[in-house]
């Protein structure tokens, strides 16, 4: 029997280990169950370029539980270690063996989808065991060996009785890690981190029923057999090509991401690139809300089919993290831990191909079947909206397919909607004016006015809508977009009708002085000719300072320390309506009061303004009235 000690620099190696290295003790299955995969698929490489000779078979990796002997087993079939090997790549510590054979084989080994870097994954047993044992042999005629530590520098190395090729694992489980000789959490994490890895992984047995057969009796009993309980899809869609799958293979594949998910993905995505890095994936466009946060880490993030995180902020642009779907890379960098990312630039050079990926595919889907495209824009124009604001090259892609709905259910991208104005535009030196709504039914007075008038009024309702349009603006100088209730819209109106007032100068002056002893400080009077059937009262708002409250509310934009910004509105009053009449020649005080306030509540009521308090007091107000 061979003893010695592991060839590290310092004494305390297994507590740095089981303190730091992994921000979560759960990972050491992971990375087990990654060296068993390692294993087998350099063994499998190996026969392929006839430097093995011997049979490959269908290997599988084990994980069994010992609740009684306090032991968890991870045992391949790969290709196993010798005495001197099991010296070389487990007694010093970082010296990884798959980063030495992807580097002696780095030609034909390229594609083998060899997993391990670091050569510390072993020693994560530690954080859960206060033993380990090594079990294997090696696919050479070379004697078993039998590796043991109990986590101190100290080991010790002997010949084993092991006649099949491969290697077992034997965690002897601390007191502090008794739940992971918990089935449910053995199979929680197996299906966690290793639902796609590449070699089946065995746990458990499962019970299956014979089909009956055609001439069996009444009275016969269906029998049943145990078989292997294969936790994972080893050829999970990703690792397939497109021209493989169906539209039925990718919406199955999303039902295996997300089990509990009961709605059908809009579109998918695949991502396939070789060059100048590996990448493969599927991204799904989910039926999204306007809560944007809600919806964010949805994505998981693999290598070579090993699960690595779902934050995969870095490589997935910002305003896809909504998305949902894989994506796999083995020239993603990671930290030591496997965890998470470290910054590199090959990170930015991903990030950038899926955001020309997505908007192509984009593009096409758009071109190929715009009516369909049209039909599902509610549910992912919070995605593309942000990508704009957030991408310069998805907004430089966008153009091709953002649209643009109106009220009425009519959908124009922005050169569409440019060309439809022009040919409406009296005067070529104004601006193109864009009156849009934010919500349909709260504006809907506003927008019957300005339809009525022979305008186009489209339907703008996300949340980062007042970022968009300023960027667009910005971008398109010939273009502005104004809120049908904003005080712009005065302009437009006073330019239609050019209406005379039915009150003199000294009348209106008489009047506005009558509505400014009853009207709050933050509404701005102004008197307007419009159509005697026009409403009496309408509140409209500033665009500049509601687009820049809006703005700071939800963020970006620059605008910071704007978040308590007063509300300001204009009371917009017809002269020409019979209220503004009675308002003006009504002596009792009292009921001229009641009159503007009334009015005004009810004005607001259309706005939505009307909340709380002020809501109860118009309620009780209002049925006096009718008594």
């Amino acid at each position: 029997m061979a003893t010695g000690k592991i060839n590290v620099s310092v004494e305390n190696i297994f507590p740095l280990i089981k303190k730091f290295l992994y921000s979560d003790h759960e990972i050491f299955l992971r990375e087990l169950v990654s060296n068993g995969t390692d294993a087998t698929l350099k063994l499998k490489h190996l026969i392929s370029i006839g430097e093995a000779k011997v049979e490959y078979g269908n290997p599988i990796i084990e994980v069994k539980v010992d609740k009684e002997g306090k032991k968890i087993h991870i045992i391949d079939q790969g290709l196993g270690m010798t005495a001197d090997e099991v010296e070389k790549y487990i007694n010093q510590v970082a010296f990884s063996g798959a980063e030495e054979f992807l580097d002696k084989y780095k030609d034909s080994a390229k594609d083998s989808g060899i997993i391990g870097h670091f050569g510390l994954g072993f020693y994560s047993a530690f954080m859960v065991a206060e033993k380990v044992e090594i079990i294997t042999k090696s696919y050479k005629d070379e004697p078993a060996a039998h590796w043991t530590c109990d986590g101190s520098p100290e080991f010790t190395l002997e010949p084993a009785d092991k006649t099949s090729r491969g290697t077992e694992i034997i965690l002897h489980i601390a007191e502090d890690s008794l739940e992971f000789l918990d089935d449910s959490k053995i199979s929680g994490l197996l299906n966690k981190y290793n639902k796609f890895m590449p070699i089946p992984i065995k746990f458990g047995t499962r019970t299956e029923t014979l089909p009956k057969p055609e001439d069996a009796p009444e009275d016969y009993v269906n029998e049943t057999v145990e078989t292997d309980n294969i936790i994972n899809n080893p050829n999970p869609a990703w690792t397939k090509q497109p021209s493989e799958l169906s539209d039925e293979d990718y919406k199955n594949f999303y039902r295996e991401l997300y089990p509990m998910q009961f709605e059908e993905p809009l579109f998918h995505i695949h991502l396939n690139v070789d060059y100048p890095f590996n990448l493969t994936g599927i991204l799904y466009f989910p039926k999204l809300g306007n809560d944007m946060q809600i919806q964010k880490d949805k994505i998981q993030l693999y290598q070579n089919q090993v699960y690595v995180t779902d934050n995969v902020e870095g490589i997935v642009p910002e305003f896809l993290t909504m998305l949902k779907g894989v994506i796999d890379s083995p020239d993603i960098p990671l930290n030591v831990s496997r965890s998470g990312l470290q910054a590199d630039g090959a990170v930015k050079k991903i990030s950038n191909y899926i955001t020309r990926k997505v908007a192509d595919k984009l593009k096409a889907l758009f071109n190929e079947n715009r009516a369909d495209f049209e039909a599902k824009w509610n549910d992912i124009k919070i995605v593309l909206e942000y990508g704009m604001l957030s991408e310069e090259k998805f907004y430089e892609k966008a153009g091709a397919f953002v649209l643009y709905p109106t009220v009425d259910d009519t959908y124009f991208t922005l050169e569409e909607l440019k060309e439809k104005l022009k040919e409406n535009q009296t005067d070529k030196d104004d601006k193109l004016v864009v009156l849009y709504a934010g919500n349909k039914d709260a504006q809907h007075s506003y927008i019957e006015a300005a339809k009525d008038k022979g305008y186009e009024v489209l339907l703008l309702d996300s949340p980062i809508i007042s970022h968009l349009i300023q960027k667009i603006e910005n971008d398109n100088s010939g273009l502005t977009f104004v809120r049908v209730d904003s005080d712009h819209i005065d302009n437009l109106i006073k330019k239609e009708e050019n209406t005379i007032s039915k009150l003199s100068d000294d009348e209106k002056a008489a009047l506005k002085t009558s509505l400014e002893a009853y009207i709050p400080k933050a509404y701005s009077v102004q008197l307007e000719a419009m159509d005697s059937q026009a409403a009496p009262f309408i509140i409209t708002q500033p665009e500049f300072m509601r687009r820049m409250k809006e703005m700071s509310q939800t963020g970006g934009g620059g605008m910071f320390g704007m978040g308590n910004m007063p509300e300001m509105y204009n009371l917009v009053v017809n002269t020409n309506s019979d209220l503004a009449s009675s308002i003006l020649n009504t002596e009792d005080k009292t009921h001229q009061e009641h009159l503007v306030k009334q009015a005004l509540d009810l004005a607001k009521l259309s706005q939505n303004l009307l909340k709380g308090e002020a809501l109860t007091a118009f309620v009780k107000r209002s049925f006096e009235m009718i008594k």
